[in-house]
């Protein structure tokens, strides 16, 4: 099947235009290796100047003034040294991201996903590829970081598999995926964190507040609507047209497998495999189930960040992938020894070798970064700034979306930046008669809409990784460039949506109100 472009070849005139320069400037930049270390370097440099620089701003977190610490000092160059090791492999996303290869490269190499894939095509009409894309992405929250490793990859192969071009499809999975982060008709992890940090900002003003942890559950569920909406519409009218352009794939350079008709053979041991598959799904959250189950964390729950079932989900990912794997490729014979699943849990780890050397440098940097206090100053100050302008309540919470978004340019944890910003504009905005769970709802659209344009993003150099797979010399600038105007639209529309949602009254979430007072 092959599916062609609605849209004329030509990308939108003065659009096309500034996306292309933005392009041409990022892809001028350092590979995001050597990025990383000039940024580290610059880290230092900055820590140093303004270490003897005293601030007012306090840290929430200690209730001291913010002190930036002196990267180029003995000790921190000392501790630079001694922790170099440790830093790069405890770097979480580096963990993630291989352990979740190593199944997928099984399942892939087997011809297992490739035989899901023609099943999945043939009940997925054309017109509806994208948001079926995207609102699997969005879904895929779910289960942390599983996104990112799982969905953003396949969605790159189901692009190019029907003739469309994957950078599409790999720029609209990672819209829903990181631009439609705190967006979910599932509850997650997420909002139990979240709340957590919204509650106790809370009791600085109101000592005995409670905070429901589901306090922005119909509200992320009615942002999956507008998010496909918009992230459907620019894939299809805006992006694709101008990657047709301007990066033309030579398809018979990528390897991967022909999607030919699946045989009978291969049918039967699709169709055991998924058996396999969905047995040991069943299995394994049946033993979640019972109460005193040791998948639950200390006071039972399932969902919570602390959960052992939430800290298993890499290793499940592998597990799940791994055994269909293996039973389709000893059934069809494209595994006949153990040799061959070895062979291709190693093919899949060769095309990681770029990430893994740019996630060195990435560590390297977040550490850094992390220990000078320079984001704590950047996040408190600017909620500072925010303020001290005294706006209206609506304007003030547009203010906040953008104050986030710009933040998490340089905070990528959606915790450490609601942590350093919470405990200043959750009491201002209740002030205002603001309720918190309100502000947490402006906070989750900041923190998401930006995710897909800022390198600093962990995961973002694994993007550009899957980009290459494709179109060779993609860069920095190009993802951006793909990504810019998903980050812009999310960011516009998804602030309009709220700012609607409020304005007729629907509930935020359970035992959510809008204002406070």
């Amino acid at each position: 099947m092959t599916v062609k472009s609605e849209s004329a070849e030509k990308a939108p005139g003065f659009l096309g235009r500034a996306l292309d320069g933005i392009e041409r400037v990022g892809n001028k930049l350092p590979d995001p290796a050597m990025l990383f270390l000039i940024l580290m370097f610059a880290v230092w440099g900055i820590s140093a100047l303004l270490s003897g620089v005293s601030f007012e701003a306090i840290d929430p977190r200690t209730n001291s003034p913010i002190e930036v610490n002196n990267l180029l000092s003995a000790d921190a160059l000392t501790h630079f040294l001694t922790s170099m090791v440790t830093t790069f492999t405890a770097f979480a996303p580096l963990g993630v991201v291989l352990v979740a290869m190593l199944g997928v490269g099984i399942a892939e190499q087997s011809g297992f996903i490739n035989t899901a894939l023609k099943q999945m095509l043939k009940v997925t009409p054309a017109k509806f590829l994208t948001p079926a894309v995207v609102l699997v992405g969005i879904i895929s929250h779910t289960a942390t970081d599983a996104g990112y490793v799982v969905v953003i990859p396949l969605a790159g192969v189901i692009f190019f598999t029907v003739g469309r071009h994957p950078l599409a499809g790999i720029a609209a999975a990672f819209a829903g995926v990181s631009g439609g982060f705190c967006a979910n008709f599932i509850p997650s992890g997420i909002d139990p964190l979240l709340q957590s940090f919204t509650q106790s900002a809370a009791q600085i003003v109101d000592p005995d507040i409670q905070v429901n942890p589901l306090n922005n559950w119909f509200f992320a569920a009615s942002s999956c609507i507008p998010i496909t909406l918009v992230i459907w519409y620019l894939t299809d009218k805006i992006l694709e047209p101008r990657l047709n352009k301007s990066h033309k794939v030579n398809r018979d350079e990528v390897d991967l497998p022909k999607m030919d008709q699946a045989s009978a053979k291969e049918m039967k041991a699709f169709r055991i495999a998924s058996a396999v598959m969905l047995a040991a799904i069943v299995g394994f959250f049946s033993l979640a189930i019972p109460e005193t189950s040791t998948l639950r964390d200390a006071n039972g729950s399932l969902t919570s960040f602390s959960a052992p079932l939430m800290q298993s989900i890499v290793p499940l990912i592998f597990i799940f992938f791994m055994l269909p794997g293996l039973v389709y490729g000893y059934m069809t014979g494209s595994f006949k020894t153990s040799a061959d699943v070895v062979q291709a849990m190693s093919k899949s780890m060769s095309g990681m070798s770029h990430y893994i050397v740019m996630a060195f440098f990435c560590a390297q940097f977040v550490a850094a970064f992390s220990a000078s206090n320079l984001g704590a100053l950047i996040a408190v100050e600017g909620a500072g700034g925010l303020k001290a302008l005294n706006l209206p309540a609506e304007v003030t919470v547009v203010g906040m979306i953008l104050l986030v978004g710009f933040v998490n340019l340089f905070v990528g944890s959606s915790s450490a930046k609601w942590a350093l910003i919470g405990p200043v504009l959750v009491p201002m905005l209740m002030q205002l008669n603001i309720s918190p769970d309100l502000s947490q709802a402006a906070y989750r659209i900041g923190d998401s809409s930006s995710n897909i344009i800022t390198p600093l993003m962990p995961y973002f150099p694994l993007v550009v990784v899957y980009c290459q797979r494709y179109v060779k010399g993609i860069g920095i600038g190009t993802l951006i460039s793909m990504m810019l105007p998903f980050s812009l639209a999310l960011l516009s529309i998804w602030s309009a949506w709220l700012l609607i949602y409020w304005s007729i009254g629907f509930p935020l979430g359970l035992g959510a109100s809008y204002t406070y007072g």
